[in-house]
């Protein structure tokens, strides 16, 4: 599950990084400079006492240099190994270490003669060390109280989206009437996305009792009709000296009628308040009612060589829609017999009430069956399965139903529709 972050946060994190990476390169830009400084600082120092100790020493010929605590000179002959530091080459060492001490030490060959002055840097290197910490800590310190000040002015900033936000999440289906609300001192950006939402929630609203004004209208127009064939047809077939054959057609025409009345209300419901379908609740004796279903479209089998096995059925019984069941198996009855040619079309029951068809008819490849499926989670498109499999996927995502459909090895499909929800 993907877990989306706010903006608040990942503006912070954001400033965050940025900061850190910044802090970083001042630091590390400014010990290369505070280095190289330093030690341009001790070569100069170095060099000019070496230098006064040079001329001093050509001036007077009784001059002895005289070593300090903090400033030691050795003279040698270049090439001499008992001399301190003989390892290493002329020039400035930084920080060289003995013993316990720190030392600068400035080696300079001249006139034959291999000249080491040291310094020691000891108390220097303490007292930079506490210079470091305190300005680290005085650093740390001035970058909390920015970033704190900073993020929150970065929550004041997007305030007014939260507010947004929040009152958009709160809105819910159905319900007229709901818009958002403008900040008395909100900004120009905030009555931009203020006037539109609410013009959308408009249009959404008329556009919402155009279809109820529309489907109102239509039950009324359409159960008329279908009421007076029933009744017709009822009649029809009350009368014994009928011929077999228009007694045939006339059966049909009621089954027909009887189908549509069961599934007028059905889309009815669907389009109008789909979450009362779940509220539906009749006792279905399944293996009972997948009997009446096979006898209800044994029409349909017409002049092909067809049959439908339905036997052995185990008894299954639970709560749902009886229309909804009625209407959901029937489509899918009614598919496979369109989609097949002859053979046999067995129907099979699970007692925790999942209903399987397999038909010999054409068999349906992965390609077709990956189309089919796409096609069903889009509840768009109507060829090739009728009404049928775009009602019945709009009502397995409200019951919670499973509904699949697998190629048999032999060829056919075989398609299942698990009701246990």
């Amino acid at each position: 599950m993907l877990i989306r972050k706010s903006l608040k946060r990942r503006i912070t994190l954001g400033l965050f990084a940025y900061l850190v990476l910044l802090g970083i390169g001042i630091v590390g830009f400014g010990w290369v400079v505070q280095e190289t400084a330093e030690a341009r600082i001790w070569e100069s120092i170095l060099l000019a006492e070496l230098e006064r100790h040079v001329q001093q020493t050509k001036s007077d010929s009784s001059y002895r240099w005289q070593n300090t605590d903090s400033l030691t000179l050795h003279e040698s002959s270049i090439g001499d190994s008992d001399t301190p530091f003989a390892e290493l080459p002329p020039g400035l060492h930084d920080e060289v270490s003995i013993g316990n001490a720190l030392f600068v030490v400035l080696i300079e060959q001249r006139q034959g003669k291999r000249f080491t002055l040291m310094l020691n840097i000891n108390d220097i290197e303490r007292e930079e060390e506490s210079l470091v910490i305190a300005l680290l800590a005085s650093g740390l310190l001035t970058a909390a109280l920015l970033f704190a000040i900073v993020v929150w002015g970065i929550g004041r900033l997007i305030y007014p989206l939260q507010l947004l936000a929040t009152q958009i999440g709160r809105l819910t289906p159905g319900h007229a009437g709901a818009r958002l609300t403008l900040r008395v001192d909100g900004s120009i950006e905030e009555a931009t996305i203020t006037d539109a939402v609410n013009d959308f929630l408009d249009r959404n609203d008329m556009f919402v009792e155009r279809e109820r004004a529309f489907i109102d209208t239509a039950s009324h127009e359409l159960r008329t009709p279908i009421t007076v064939i029933a009744g017709a047809a009822e009649l029809a077939l009350s009368e014994g000296s009928l011929p077999s054959l228009a007694r045939g057609q006339l059966a049909r025409i009621q089954r027909t009628a009887q189908g549509v009345e069961r599934l007028l209300p059905l889309l009815l419901v669907l389009a109008k308040a789909p979450e009362k379908l779940a509220q539906i609740s009749d006792r279905v004796a399944l293996h009972e009612l997948l009997l009446e279903i096979v006898d209800d479209h044994q029409h349909l089998l017409g002049d092909k060589s067809l049959e439908i096995r339905a036997a052995s059925l185990p008894t299954c019984v639970l709560s749902a829609p009886l229309n909804i069941v009625q209407t959901a198996i029937g489509n899918l009855l009614r598919n496979a017999i369109e989609n097949s040619d002859s053979g046999i079309i067995n129907i099979t029951l699970s007692t925790a009430g999942a209903v399987c068809i397999e038909d010999p008819g054409h068999r349906m490849s992965p390609e077709q069956i990956s189309i089919l499926y796409s096609r069903l989670a889009r509840v768009k498109g109507r060829d090739g399965g009728g009404i049928g499999l775009d009602l019945i996927s709009r009502l397995c995502a409200h019951l919670r139903w499973q509904l699949s459909f697998d190629p048999l090895p032999a060829g056919g499909t075989r398609v299942t529709l698990d009701l246990s929800a």
